[in-house]
C-alpha cells in the first residue's frame, strides 16, 4: 500500500524505456516518494525491464496509475510542474528543482494536490503537455549538454523534495568508539606538552617563550580532539621522553 505521507505525484509522460521507468521508481523511493503515474508507456505495461531495474522499489510500479492521456493523470491536481530543458515560447514561471519543491511543500501542506510532469527520453514534453502546467522546472545544467536521463531528472527532483520535507543535517561527524574530549582533558594535554617541551629547551630564546606557549595552547584549542586522540598524544609524548631517557 502507498505510504500515508502527503507528497507530489510524479507523472511519467510517454516513457520509452522500461529501464528508465524502473530507475525512476527506484529514485523516487530513495527519497520516500511512492505516487507514480504513467501516461501511455511506449512498450506497454507491465514491463519486465522496468520491474528488474526498480529492484526494491517494484511496489511503486505495481501501484502506479496507468492512463492514456496526460490530462487524465492530472485530473485531481490543482498545481502542476513540467520539467523541460528547452525554452518553449510559453509564458510561465521557471523555477529550479529546489524552488519547485519548496512551492510544492507549501501547497501540499495547505491541502492541495501537486504533480510533476516528466517527458519521454528522446524529445521531452510536448508543448501540449507543458501548457497544462502552472510552472516549469528547469535544472541548471551545462547548456552545451542539457539533456537529462528520465531517471536522473526524477532523482534530482525527488532529492529536493526530501530536502524540503525532512530534517536533513548538513554535516555530521561519526564518532566511532570515542567521545569528544572535555576542556579539562585538553588543558591537561597542553600542560603535559608544555612541561616536557620546556624541559627539552624548546621554548627558546627566553624572550619568545611566552608567545610560543600561547601559540601552542591556541593550537590545541583549534583541534577537534576526541578522548582517544588525547590519550594517544599523551602516550606519544611519554614514549618520546622514555626513549630520550634510555639513550642517555
Amino acid at each position: 500500500m502507498p505510504t500515508d505521507k502527503a507528497q507530489p505525484a510524479f507523472v511519467l509522460v510517454r516513457p520509452q524505456m522500461g529501464e528508465n521507468i524502473g530507475g525512476a521508481a527506484r529514485a523516487m523511493w530513495n527519497f520516500g516518494l511512492d505516487r507514480m503515474r504513467i501516461v501511455a508507456p511506449r512498450d506497454g505495461w507491465p514491463n519486465q525491464k522496468a520491474i528488474a531495474m526498480a529492484s526494491g522499489a517494484g511496489r511503486l510500479l505495481d501501484e502506479a496509475m496507468l492512463v492514456d492521456e496526460t490530462a487524465h493523470a492530472l485530473a485531481d491536481c490543482s498545481y502542476v510542474f513540467a520539467t523541460t530543458a528547452r525554452s518553449r515560447g510559453l509564458t510561465k514561471p521557471v523555477v529550479t528543482p529546489e524552488r519547485a519543491m519548496e512551492i510544492a511543500a507549501e501547497k501540499i501542506g495547505a491541502g492541495e494536490k501537486v504533480a510533476v510532469l516528466f517527458g519521454p527520453e528522446r524529445s521531452g514534453l510536448e508543448n501540449d503537455d507543458i501548457a497544462k502546467a502552472n510552472a516549469i522546472i528547469s535544472v541548471p545544467v551545462n547548456p552545451e549538454f542539457a539533456s537529462l536521463n528520465l531517471a536522473q531528472c526524477v532523482l534530482l527532483t525527488a532529492y529536493e523534495w526530501r530536502r524540503q520535507t525532512a530534517d536533513v543535517v548538513a554535516e555530521t561527524v561519526e564518532m566511532g568508539k570515542s567521545d569528544w574530549a572535555e576542556q579539562i582533558e585538553i588543558e591537561k594535554l597542553a600542560e603535559h606538552y608544555e612541561g616536557r617541551l620546556d624541559e627539552a629547551g624548546f621554548f627558546f630564546p627566553p624572550e619568545k617563550a611566552e608567545g610560543m606557549k600561547l601559540n601552542l595552547r591556541n593550537l590545541w584549542s583549534r583541534m577537534p580532539l576526541t578522548r582517544a586522540d588525547v590519550q594517544m598524544l599523551h602516550g606519544v609524548m611519554r614514549q618520546m621522553v622514555r626513549w630520550k631517557a634510555r639513550d642517555e
